[in-house]
C-alpha cells in the first residue's frame, strides 16, 4: 500500500489537533516521546466508551480508512497523523504492527524504519542485514531495540514529494496508545473510533520469537474490543495467519490481495477464514482509460465476503491515468463497483468526494 504533491494542513487544524493531541496526555505521554526513562504508560483498561458510542460509520457509506493516518498530511504511523485523520473524517485508523525487541506492538509500516524515523543519526552502529519472508533487507529493525530505545527516535516523512516540516516532532506510538487515542478520539466526537491493525510479516516474527497475533489480541481484550461487533478489522497479507486468528477471535478478519485473478472457488476458500478482502483498487479496474471493470467485487460478495480497497491518493505519481487527474472520479467508480471501504492516504479528500454523492 504508498502517493505525489506537497500538501500541508494550516491553523485551523493545527490548532485542533493540538487540542487533541493534549488530551492525549491523559493516557500517555507518548505525544512527546514517552516518561523519562522512554517507557510507556500502562493502558488504561476496559471502557464502556466503545459500547455506548455510535457506529464508526452511518449504515450505507463505504468506510473510510485512514492508511497509517492522514498520512498524506503528517508522517505515517503518528498520533498525529490518526487525530488529524480523525478529525478529517475518518471511520477507521490503520497501524501496521510490529514488535520491539522487548515484545511490544508499535505502530510502524515496516520493521525496518530506516526510512521513517532519525533511526540513522541516533543509532547509526545498529544498521544490519536480515532475510525477511525471502527477500533480503538493509536497515534498521525494530526487533532490534527495546521500547524504550524507539522511543528516543521522531518519525519522518518517507516520500521527497510530501510535506518534511514535521520531521522529527512525533514520536513511535504503541499499539496501546494508539487503541487510547480511538477511544479518547471516539468520546469527544460522539462516534467510535474503528481501528483497522495489520499484522506485518507474522510468520517471521512467530520465527524470532516475537509473535504478534497473541499481543494484539491482548491488547484489544484490555480495551474490551475483542468482540464480534468491536469497531475492529484485522488484517494481513498472509492466510496461514488469519486461519490461525480465525480460532483465537471474533473479531472480523480480512485477507489482502495485491495481484491476481480471484475465482469463485478461491473466495469461497477464503470466506472459510476472513470476512472481508483487501484487494489492490487495480484489481478492480485498470489504470488505462481503456480499461473494464472486473466482476471481481460481485463475485466477492457473492462468497459472502466485503470489499475494502487500498490506496486512494491523489497524486500523479500513484493516481491512475483513467481519472484525468481528479481523485473524485476513482471515488465515484469505486463506489460504483459496490466497494464497502477505501483505505486513503488522504480522508479529507475522500470523504469529500463522498459527500458529493450524498453519502454523508
Amino acid at each position: 500500500m504508498q502517493t505525489t504533491n506537497v500538501r500541508t494542513t494550516h491553523a485551523p487544524r493545527d490548532l485542533f489537533l493540538g487540542t487533541l493531541l493534549g488530551s492525549l496526555c491523559l493516557f500517555v505521554t507518548a505525544c512527546r516521546g514517552g516518561t523519562a526513562s522512554g517507557t510507556t504508560l500502562e493502558a488504561r483498561s476496559v471502557s464502556p466508551a466503545w459500547t455506548a458510542l455510535a457506529p464508526a460509520a452511518a449504515p450505507g457509506r463505504p468506510l473510510v480508512i485512514a492508511h497509517r493516518g492522514a498520512s498524506g498530511h503528517r508522517p505515517e504511523h503518528t498520533l498525529a497523523a490518526y487525530a488529524l485523520a480523525v478529525e478529517q473524517g475518518a471511520d477507521f485508523i490503520e497501524p501496521d504492527l510490529v514488535s520491539t525487541r522487548d515484545s511490544v506492538l508499535v505502530a510502524r509500516h515496516e520493521n525496518e524504519i530506516g526510512g521513517t524515523t532519525d533511526v540513522a543519526t541516533r543509532f547509526p552502529a545498529r544498521k544490519t542485514r536480515k532475510v525477511i519472508d525471502g527477500d533480503t533487507v538493509e536497515g534498521w529493525f525494530t526487533e532490534d531495540f527495546t521500547l524504550a530505545e524507539l522511543k528516543t527516535l521522531r518519525a519522518r516523512e518517507r516520500l521527497p514529494f510530501r510535506s518534511q516540516v514535521y520531521n522529527g516532532q512525533f514520536a513511535i506510538p504503541t499499539f496501546d496508545e494508539v487503541l487510547a487515542l480511538a477511544d479518547s478520539l471516539g468520546r469527544q466526537r460522539g462516534r467510535a473510533v474503528g481501528v483497522y491493525p495489520e499484522t506485518k510479516h507474522p510468520s517471521y516474527h512467530r520465527q524470532i520469537g516475537l509473535p504478534l497475533e497473541e499481543r494484539l489480541l491482548a491488547a484489544l481484550r484490555r480495551h474490551g474490543l475483542d468482540r464480534r461487533d468491536a469497531p475492529v478489522f484485522i488484517q494481513s497479507f498472509e492466510d496461514g495467519n488469519l486461519r490461525a486468528l480465525r480460532g483465537m477471535t471474533r473479531v472480523p478478519l480480512v485477507y489482502l490481495i495485491g495481484a491476481g485473478r480471484l475465482d469463485a472457488a478461491r473466495l469461497r476458500e477464503i470466506a472459510s477464514f476472513a470476512d472481508a478482502v483487501g484487494l489492490n483498487q487495480r484489481m478492480l479496474v485498470g489504470a488505462d482509460s481503456s480499461a473494464r471493470p472486473s466482476t471481481v467485487v460481485q463475485d466477492a460478495k457473492a462468497a459472502g465476503l466485503r470489499v475494502h480497497v487500498w490506496t486512494l491518493r491523489p497524486e500523479p505519481a500513484f493516481l491512475a491515468k483513467r481519472y484525468g487527474g481528479d481523485p473524485a472520479a476513482e471515488v465515484r467508480e469505486l463506489v460504483g463497483l459496490g466497494v464497502d471501504g477505501f483505505f486513503t492516504d488522504f480522508p479529507d479528500l475522500t470523504v469529500g468526494a463522498l459527500r458529493g454523492l450524498g453519502l454523508n
